[in-house]
């Protein structure tokens, strides 16, 4: 199901007493055991992590005692990594069921919109919803052993039986493969073929597919762990500081006589 996960609140202050240049201390301890997120001080920049996991919750609370990721704390915590002068790149952590549609498409939305660097690893599972934000970012990555299941969309609860009500969920449907295919390297046609498959799961329509799968399709951009995802946000740091330097160096050189 597109469904829904509890998250991370936005955490960029100035290094406070007692915690060290990496940016460890009690603050930054809390912040991992309340949020489920971390900004780490590294050679070429701050980085912010984002843990996306559980459900995607969105307009109504999911039942008590599920791990869940609120998009009312995701949405200005992006927001303030995007502003903030601290944070040079943001890495999201996809471990995630899937969720409400419309929270899971308005993260997903605000990823793919920053232009700071961000790179996301699926781990454990990219599912449902999990499948537009695992390929939000610029670049995306994989575990082999993660999977991801794409099907297509389903409504809890009353549905009326109209043609109103299919031609609702068609439209939703195309949302969510225009995002997809916008921003990965699968063609329509394959993902809408992963979506309505009726061979691979025995009580209902679509596919799950696994690491290097994912990658072959185009569906993710690389197969690799933490220190691939990191090391690709990394140089893709660099890359943005050298470009504002010479940006900085141009302007420069323009106004002298």
């Amino acid at each position: 199901m597109w469904e829904e996960p509890q998250g991370p609140e936005m955490p960029i202050e100035p290094t406070e007493p007692g915690e060290n240049q990496s940016g460890e201390g009690p603050a930054r301890q809390q912040q991992v055991v309340d949020m489920g997120s971390a900004t780490v001080h590294t050679r070429d920049g701050v980085i912010h992590t984002l843990t996306i996991v559980g459900q995607i919750e969105g307009h109504q609370e999911a039942p008590q005692g599920a791990k869940t990721t609120k998009y009312e704390h995701v949405l200005p915590l992006l927001t303030a990594v995007e502003e903030s002068d601290e944070v040079d790149g943001l890495l999201i952590l996809l471990n995630t069921m899937g969720g409400d549609i419309e929270a899971g498409l308005a993260i997903a939305e605000m990823i793919s919109g920053m232009r700071k660097p961000t790179v996301s690893l699926v781990l454990g599972g990219g599912h449902s919803i999990g499948v537009p934000l695992a390929v939000a970012a610029r670049t995306s990555f994989i575990v082999p052993s993660g999977a991801m299941t794409i099907h297509p969309v389903r409504l809890n609860g009353l549905v009326i039986g109209v043609s109103q009500t299919f031609h609702y969920f068609e439209r939703i449907q195309d949302r969510i493969c225009d995002f997809v295919t916008r921003n990965s390297r699968i063609s329509r046609e394959d993902f809408e073929g992963l979506m309505l498959n009726t061979g691979e799961m025995a009580a209902d329509v679509g596919s799950v597919i696994y690491g290097e799968e994912a990658v072959r399709l185009g569906l993710i951009d690389h197969l690799g762990g933490l220190s691939d995802a990191l090391a690709c946000l990394h140089q893709m740091m660099r890359e943005d500081a050298e470009k504002l330097a010479q940006e900085r160096g141009g302007h420069q050189d323009g106004g002298s006589p």
